[in-house]
């Protein structure tokens, strides 16, 4: 089991992890299935270390995305424009603790993340509103709650503290426009953040399990997922991609 398996992992607590931000990044993401995460997991076992919170290993998230009345942040990614930006609500479910964040992503591939912690999703007050005239491009008048997720997260960190690999699985959306849900049973979207191009342990066990970079942004897929009324065309080859691998988690 999942959970036994994370238990063989030497913990990293929060308070040794302050050091490794990774605030400007480059971020790999992968998509596999529960499966191939244990395999994963059980090479990487000599290599990286788990984040430990409150004892929990797999710990649960929630998080909130935002967007204009007509879905810019959506329709810009799904063009594939450069410079593109998400605001989200991120909630550390066990610690209570919420932060909001926009994420701006360049023209060179890397991304960048400023947050603060909030109390509520209000956007009415001065600390909210001096942030996002700072960080964000859109007009706060202009955005609404778009679309929600669930999902539980395991971190790894090599023993080198040079990069960071967080494993989400247990994916659920919740389309606050739509009101659509989806499950997305034993999905796991990997993601390496790391600075430049330092070394890391875990490309060479992803190449020998055939696990190979996939893009997926959980607030694009979401959306293309559970609202009919938003654009896909840019999506589609990874939507299938994502039916394919949902597809052969349920043959194994």
């Amino acid at each position: 089991m999942l959970v036994d398996l994370l238990t063989r992992f030497e913990p990293i607590t929060l308070e040794e992890m302050k050091g490794i931000k990774l605030m400007n990044r480059i971020d790999t993401k992968f998509v596999t299935t529960r499966s191939r995460l244990m395999l994963l997991l059980d090479l990487a076992m000599g290599e990286y270390r788990v984040q430990q919170t409150k004892g929990e290993r797999n710990i649960p998230y929630r998080t909130t995305y935002w967007d204009t009345d007509d879905f810019d942040m959506y329709r810009v990614h799904q063009t594939g424009h450069c410079g593109r930006q998400k605001l989200r609500f991120r909630t550390y479910v066990n610690s209570d603790l919420q932060f909001m964040e926009v994420k701006t992503k360049n023209n060179r591939g890397r991304t960048k993340k400023k947050r603060i912690q909030v109390d509520d999703m209000n956007l009415d007050d001065a600390d909210k509103l001096a942030f996002l005239k700072q960080h964000l491009r859109y007009d706060v008048d202009t955005l609404r709650p778009a679309i929600q997720n669930e999902f539980r997260r395991i971190t790894l960190v090599n023993r080198a503290k040079t990069e960071r690999l967080t494993i989400d699985n247990a994916l659920r959306f919740n389309n606050l426009v739509s009101g659509q849900q989806r499950d997305m049973g034993d999905l796991v979207i990997i993601e390496l953040k790391r600075d430049g191009l330092c070394y890391s342990p875990v490309l060479n066990m992803l190449l020998q399990l055939r696990i190979m970079p996939h893009g997926f942004s959980k607030y694009c897929m979401g959306s293309a997922m559970t609202n009919p009324q938003l654009p896909v065309n840019r999506f589609k080859p990874k939507l299938r991609d994502v039916e394919r691998i949902l597809r052969s988690a349920n043959e194994e």
